[in-house]
């Protein structure tokens, strides 16, 4: 049996932004992931929105964990080339009486620390025409952004493997091993791994993680569903953050542009019990696009060319603000019960955000554990991005394909997404082995045609660089194969 000094449970964007924080130091770390590849869970289902800041009650750790993280975005993408633009982001007030609920949220943005200011409804309508006409004034906030979520996972996990860290997906936690009070293992489907340390990034699964370990056994997630609808940049354009008046449980239905063109809208905020159900829902879609309507009261449903649900994973851990009565802030301490765990919970919006503070602080516990944290000479922080051939001139399209004729093959004709490109990807650091890891890092089947065309010769792709029949290409990992046989097979 093998052994680390550290594994993370969980390959979403704060246990990636933590394996490649600890890939700075002489330890040997490990990630383990259940699913087929990274990413697959709240991490790339959000709004994809870098918050300024405004929101989080004061005093509590996602106030200061949003804080900490937003600035860190700027280095972080030009040092991974993730996609990543300062937009600035609006809160839209309609009507007097969410005009006065402005104020307040001003009081909490400086409160915070934050960057803010009341505009009038004719300088809102001013810097968005699509906005609803009616709009009375906005708080601007101009340090929020949006970024690509799954390049936010996808490029500092990379980073971290060049940099020595292991990662095994498809690989799920079932139990600690344990001396007395110290943890020295983990059972997972795949055998037994020697630690010292577990990191619990587990996402909407941290507090059943946690309980294996006898810890704050009161504590649990009830994930809130979010549902969300894509719009054809070609159809409908729309580069700013539009919020509506936040409630008491959700930031509300948003209508904001993304680091790739399209529009979308959503999310609402659904209780569900279920931690696997990102089902979308008639009623919910319904909800969804009449709220995004209240912003922009044009949207027109023929844009609409994609639907997805995430879960945030809210949790019920109290503030440590003195004098505020809140149930649900992050959990990022070192276990009480046990010896060697640091749990990372309840972490939802603006978990996105403060993901890389998140994986600072977990250093910190660790050098305030008596881990020696000595630092590597050769760490190297610089992370490149394989070629986008949509995204080059065309003098450096041609000699891509002169180089790599690959290149030259359009199997995404909405997104003009390369063989090259494609292949590329297999065969990266953190490979992608099924065609929604594929989709997921190059955009592939995300246009108009959803996939129509380039399916076939994607899934032709993955079966000749992996080896394998296409009987064994799946969509996103066991259980979800394309193909049984061939059509004219047969059966005996």
């Amino acid at each position: 049996m093998k052994s680390y000094d550290v594994i993370i449970i969980g390959g979403g964007v704060v246990g990636c932004m933590t394996a490649r924080a600890l890939s700075r130091y002489r330890l040997d770390v490990l990630l383990i992931e259940k699913e087929s590849d990274i990413g697959m869970g709240a991490s790339s289902a959000n709004s994809a929105i870098i918050h300024a800041g405004h929101d989080p009650i004061p005093g509590t750790l996602k106030a200061e964990m949003n804080r900490l993280g937003n600035p860190m975005w700027d280095q972080l993408s030009r040092d991974l080339d993730i996609p990543f633009k300062r937009t600035g982001a609006y809160v839209v007030a309609v009507g007097p009486e969410e005009q006065a609920a402005l104020e307040g949220l001003l009081q909490r943005g400086r409160e915070n620390r934050v960057e803010c200011e009341i505009i009038s409804g004719e300088e809102m309508r001013r810097r968005e025409p699509k906005v609803n006409p009616e709009v009375s004034g906005a708080l601007y906030t101009p340090t929020a952004g949006l970024v690509d979520t799954f390049a936010a996972c996808l490029a500092p996990l990379e980073n971290a493997v060049m940099n020595g860290v292991e990662v095994m997906t498809e690989t799920e936690f079932q139990g600690f091993i344990r001396s007395g009070r110290q943890i020295t293992g983990i059972h997972t489907n795949r055998g037994d791994i020697a630690c010292r340390w577990v990191i619990n990034a587990a996402g909407v699964h941290s507090d059943e993680v946690m309980h294996l370990a006898g810890e704050r056994e009161d504590f649990h997630i009830t994930p809130r569903k979010g549902e969300y609808l894509i719009l054809d940049g070609a159809e409908f354009k729309l580069d700013n953050i539009l919020f509506p008046v936040p409630s008491a449980v959700s930031k509300g239905i948003l209508v904001l542009g993304s680091t790739h063109g399209n529009v979308v809208v959503g999310p609402n905020s659904v209780a569900d019990p279920d931690k696997e159900d990102t089902a979308v829902t008639p009623a919910g879609l319904e909800e969804v696009w009449s709220g995004a309507r209240k912003l922009v009261p044009e949207l027109n449903p023929r844009a609409v060319i994609a639907v997805f649900a995430g879960l945030r994973a809210t949790g019920n851990a109290p503030t440590r603000a003195p004098g505020v009565t809140y149930s649900h802030d992050f959990i990022i301490e070192i276990a009480q019960e046990v010896d060697g765990l640091i749990n990372l919970a309840g972490i939802e919006s603006p978990g996105l955000t403060s993901a890389p503070a998140i994986a600072e602080r977990v250093v910190e516990l660790l050098r305030g554990a008596g881990e020696t944290m000595q630092e590597k000479p050769d760490w190297n922080p610089i992370r490149r991005a394989r070629p986008r051939f949509s995204q080059l001139s065309r003098q450096e399209q041609a000699e891509l394909v002169r180089r790599d004729p690959r290149y030259g093959r359009v199997v995404c004709r909405c997104e003009t997404v390369t063989e090259g490109e494609i292949v590329a990807e297999i065969h990266a650091p953190v490979p992608a082995r099924t065609y929604d890891a594929i989709k997921r890092r190059t955009w592939t089947g995300t246009g108009r045609c959803q996939g129509a065309f380039d399916l076939p010769r994607v899934v032709d792709i993955l079966s000749r660089e992996l080896g394998i029949p296409v009987t064994e290409v799946t969509k996103k990992g066991r259980g979800s194969a394309f193909l049984v046989r061939p059509t004219k097979e047969v059966e005996a």
